[in-house]
């Protein structure tokens, strides 16, 4: 490790060059013709995450809209549940038409100009805020379902078309600050990227619009969500609801991946946070493994987008049988086909959890 005068790190000067050397995730690294720690320029093989990018892609845009194509095929008979996983999937959609995008930028740097940078990356903040917010809906609905035993929600759908369109409203409204502050630019002596530009006090305003997104779009829903579930399973263990066990697997399952998938992400962002606010030392070794976390990290939220289709067709009985459904009524498969590998349901919703639970 390289040795590193301390006064150097709390001098606006060090900031300056340090908001200079953009990434991918908005969260600048060290600048290595500037910075006093000497920086790898590539934190991962640029090769091997544009191929990841466009597998993801082809696999989030296939998965995800089989999933639209089920839900609204059998939106008679459709949960509310299945409602908010339609949004769900909606917003994996477009964030994976995004993902070409970021994929070219890798290689060649971003030469799509600012109004695409501003669009890219506001989808990607949507797809995030709106995923935890449905996730965190879902699990209110079952709390009143399965706990309280309210149908409020069932019973009155159009509730649950204003829920969505607030979700998208305050989902929008907490990205809102990537669509207004990110900018096409190129740096000194690098390549063209899509960044914030905060002007002067960089640092400052870069902790203040990671804060509070992170406050009100992460840590408050996961809040939410665990206290729902927790007197959820309660109840289901209390009451040896083995069927209704059975129909939960898919949401469990669902917010499961979500939290694998993003939640290291988040860390390392709280972890990055609290070094730029000297609540522990910054040093060069530390400033260099949390940029190779954050990189490593936002691929993995990334691959988020293609996995709750896979969960729906391994796991979710109703899904399978709703797609085998659709393809007999095409054509593509025989009816006694569709008898012999239709799965006998204990739902009557077209992906997960029926209103009456």
């Amino acid at each position: 490790m390289v040795a590193v005068d301390e006064s150097i790190w709390n001098t606006s000067d060090f900031w300056l060059f340090y908001d200079n050397f953009p990434n991918f995730t908005g969260l600048p690294p060290s600048d290595g013709s500037s910075s006093p720690c000497e920086v790898d320029a590539e934190m991962l093989n640029r090769y091997a995450v544009v191929v990841i990018y466009v597998l993801v892609f082809l696999l989030s845009l296939l998965g995800n809209s089989l999933v639209i194509l089920v839900i609204l095929c059998s939106r008679v008979n459709s949960s509310v549940t299945d409602v908010y996983l339609l949004n769900l999937a909606v917003a994996d959609v477009l964030f994976a038409l995004t993902l070409p995008i970021w994929a070219a930028s890798k290689e060649k740097g971003w030469t799509f100009g600012t109004p695409l940078c501003k669009v890219v990356s506001l989808l990607k903040e949507v797809n995030f805020y709106s995923g935890i917010l449905l996730l965190a809906c879902i699990s209110v609905d079952r709390y009143l379902a399965i706990v309280h035993a309210t149908r409020t929600l069932t019973q009155k759908r159009h509730l649950v078309k204003f829920i969505c369109l607030g979700i998208w409203g305050l989902s929008l409204v907490l990205s809102l600050p990537f669509f207004l502050f990110r900018e096409a630019y190129t740096p000194n002596n690098s390549s063209p990227v899509c960044y914030e530009v905060l002007g002067k006090d960089t640092a400052k305003w870069r902790l203040v619009l990671r804060i509070l997104p992170q406050t009100f779009g992460f840590v408050l829903p996961l809040l939410v969500m665990l206290i729902c579930y927790g007197f959820t399973l309660h109840t289901l263990f209390k009451a040896h609801m083995g069927q209704k066990h059975r129909a939960m697997r898919v949401i469990f399952a669902v917010v499961l991946v979500f939290l694998l998938c993003w939640l290291p992400y988040n860390l390392v962002l709280v972890a990055d946070t609290l070094m730029r606010t000297h609540v522990i030392q910054e040093t060069c070794e530390r400033r260099s493994d949390i940029d190779r976390a954050l990189d490593a990290t936002e691929i993995l939220g990334f691959l988020h987008s293609c996995l709750n289709p896979v969960i729906y067709a391994f796991i979710g009985q109703n899904f399978r049988n709703g797609f085998l459904k659709i393809l007999a009524t095409r054509g593509l498969i025989s009816k006694e086909f569709l008898a012999r590998h239709r799965v006998p349901s204990y739902t009557s919703s077209s992906i997960t959890i029926p209103s009456n639970l």
